[in-house]
């Protein structure tokens, strides 16, 4: 008996009996016999006889056009190898549906016959063993001749196929080659193998190109969009291509300056020739890059390129303006000016023309002078001058001269380089007038500028220019300059003891704040202005004040003015009991002014009659004791921070310390 003769009785005693002669086929068929007979397949009638309708068929053909599209040339060399044959290429999807069929006429027909065409599923459950249904199932190549196909209408077809799997390891196709079960051999299977093996290397090589082109188009963008300005170099120095923002920050444009040497753009810049040199990265060195408006101050970061092979292939350099990274670090430092005209509160004629005059002094770029006592708000007008001014996008940086020693105040103003004095930093820092150029510098308290530092301001603000200490590289600056004093400056300049050329030139527009006392009217608005704000900031619920406040309140001569009247609001708060503020949670300075008095005494709170002397001796302990109160109190809201209560209380850290000992508070 021949095998096949034998196989065919092996088939027809499983297909009858279940019984399986598993020595005359191989495990792989066996096991998908028993599939399907456990899947109740129809081994008389079985096949395929699912298809796809056209709307369907065309949607999963675009689906898959991609594998389709690749695999194509490689079946068309499949069939060109056995054209004639009576063979049949052809190729499926995940799910085993026919997408693609190459044969000649006679093949096809025959093909059609048991629905090998396109739209067509070829499964095992429906089609039983067969080379698509079998290898979706075992996701190997497996080759199925003859009677080793479970449904007797397909007996006279050897099928060859093997699954296509992407670089993830998941299965997209499945590629076959069918043709008559007299002409099987176990080469085609061979063939249709090295063929899968193909398309999945093509399907890679197209995956990492598509992969390799994104990524490229992505750093392109990158490249096109990215604010900091980015220089690309050849080995020898030359500009290959700069970004758009180069071309900003440079004013010239890329056919203009690619192809030029990079020291044309970037001067006396060793460390550029030292990387591409010696391939030495730098980072946040400062230079002055020549561009067609001139020297423009920036940063520059260099690292090498290198090729495929790991060689200089030439650099990227980024530089970004000094002025807009100032702008960055004045931003997130709170560097910046908060307060508008409509923050300042108060209806007295003097305020209103104060006003007045700031906001005429905001439409121009004069240099201004703000005369008045500490506290009047000076830094609220410098502020607000600034927020109406076309500078307002730029920094305000303020500067308290009477707060930097006078050794240091040179290096606050115009910075220093690294190794400028002992304890410099590491790479120097830019001074005030840098960090405020394209914007506003407000000096608070200049009568108290030195006056050898008063002829270095003096320079700067006429030159426009400023050199750090240390150094001897010119830095140009554009800022507006605001003043404040709380001194009679003229008197100062008749005296000696402050430049006369200086006053001229910072006091083009000079406006006089009033002090509270005089516009005592407007005391009832700023309470109730403090009230709100603080009581919120604080989280403190108070529902009303006694009206006896208001009038003590103006009785009062606010030697610290409108910062002392709002300290004050901020202590009654802190000290208040309940939700309703009382004359009592004044302070005593205030509560003591006009106390009631009758003939050999006072009357005590209490109503008693006490003599003056022990009157005076109450009221300076209860001063002492609210002020005990009072520290107590912010030092828990603040931590212990001395500082932070100084500056609640409107005394020097120095007082706090003292306080704190002659009152023995524990911290």
């Amino acid at each position: 008996m021949s095998n096949k003769q034998e196989l065919a009785r092996t088939w027809e005693m499983f297909v009858s009996t279940g019984i399986l002669d598993s020595d005359q086929v191989p495990l792989t068929i066996g096991d998908s016999w028993r599939r399907c007979r456990e899947s109740g397949v129809n081994p008389y009638v079985g096949g395929c006889h699912q298809l796809l309708d056209a709307a369907e068929l065309a949607k999963l053909l675009s689906r898959k056009k991609k594998l389709i599209s690749i695999t194509r040339p490689f079946m068309e060399n499949l069939y060109n190898f056995v054209a004639d044959s009576g063979f049949i290429v052809m190729l499926a999807d995940e799910n085993g549906y026919i997408m693609e069929t190459l044969g000649d006429l006679d093949t096809n027909q025959l093909g059609r016959d048991v629905n090998l065409v396109p739209g067509s599923r070829w499964i095992e459950k429906d089609a039983g063993t067969n080379g698509i249904g079998t290898a979706l199932i075992i996701q190997k190549p497996v080759q199925v001749s003859g009677e080793e196909h479970y449904c007797r209408n397909i007996h006279s077809w050897t099928c060859s196929a093997a699954p296509i799997f992407d670089d993830n390891g998941q299965m997209m196709g499945i590629l076959q080659m069918s043709g008559p079960s007299y002409a099987s051999n176990k080469h085609t299977l061979g063939m249709v193998v090295a063929a899968v093996k193909a398309i999945e290397e093509q399907l890679l090589v197209q995956q990492k190109n598509r992969e390799l082109n994104l990524l490229n188009s992505r750093l392109n963008s990158i490249f096109q969009t990215m604010s900091d300005g980015v220089i690309i170099v050849d080995p020898d120095g030359l500009i290959e291509k700069i970004n758009p923002a180069a071309e900003l920050i440079l004013s010239n444009v890329k056919e203009k300056i690619e192809g030029v040497h990079i020291e044309n753009v970037l001067p006396d810049v060793s460390r550029i020739k030292d990387m591409l040199d010696s391939d030495k990265p730098f980072s946040n060195i400062e230079v002055m890059a020549e561009s067609a408006r001139g020297h423009i101050h920036c940063l520059a970061s260099g690292g090498t390129l290198k090729d495929d092979h790991g060689f200089n292939s030439g650099a990227a350099i980024i530089i970004n303006p000094i002025n807009k990274i100032k702008k960055l670090v004045n931003r997130f430092s709170g560097a910046e000016a908060r307060f508008e005209f409509s923050d300042i509160i108060g209806q007295g004629s003097d305020l209103q023309e104060a006003i007045r005059i700031a906001s005429l002094a905001a439409e121009n770029d004069s240099n201004v002078l703000l005369a008045g006592e500490s506290g009047t708000g000076k830094e609220v007008f410098a502020q607000a001058i600034h927020n109406r001014s076309p500078r307002r996008d730029g920094p305000f940086v303020a500067l308290n001269c009477a707060a930097i020693p006078r050794e240091l105040m040179g290096s606050e103003l115009f910075g220093y380089v690294e190794g400028a004095f002992t304890g410099a930093y590491r790479g120097g820092r830019p001074g005030k007038f840098e960090l405020a150029s394209g914007g506003t510098l407000f000096l608070d308290e200049i009568g108290d500028m030195t006056q050898g530092k008063q002829g270095s301001l003096l320079r700067a603000i006429q030159e426009r220019k400023i050199i750090r200490i240390g150094d001897n590289k010119v830095i140009p600056v554009d800022v507006r300059i605001i003043c404040a004093t709380n001194k009679d400056l003229r008197g100062a300049v008749e005296k000696g003891t402050f430049r006369e050329d200086l006053f001229y030139r910072l006091n083009v527009i000079t406006i006089n704040l009033p002090s509270l006392r005089d516009h005592r009217e407007d005391i009832p608005l700023l309470f109730d202005h403090f009230l709100d704000e603080i009581s919120h900031r604080l989280n403190i619920n108070i529902d009303d004040y006694e009206p006896d406040i208001i009038p003590a309140l103006k009785q009062y001569a606010w030697p610290g003015n409108i910062r002392e009247l709002q300290n004050t609001v901020e202590r009654m708060l802190c000290v208040a009991h309940g939700n309703r503020l009382t004359v009592q949670d004044l302070p005593v300075e205030i509560t003591s002014l006009h106390p009631k008095k009758t003939r050999g005494g006072e009357i005590s709170r209490e109503g008693d009659l006490i003599s003056v002397g022990e009157a005076r001796e109450r009221r300076k302990h209860h001063q002492e004791e609210k002020e005990i109160q009072e520290i107590k109190v912010l030092l828990g809201q603040y931590g212990g921070n001395l500082s932070m209560v100084a500056r609640q209380l409107g005394v020097s850290r120095n007082t706090i310390y003292r306080k704190i000992k002659q009152y023995n508070i524990l911290l």
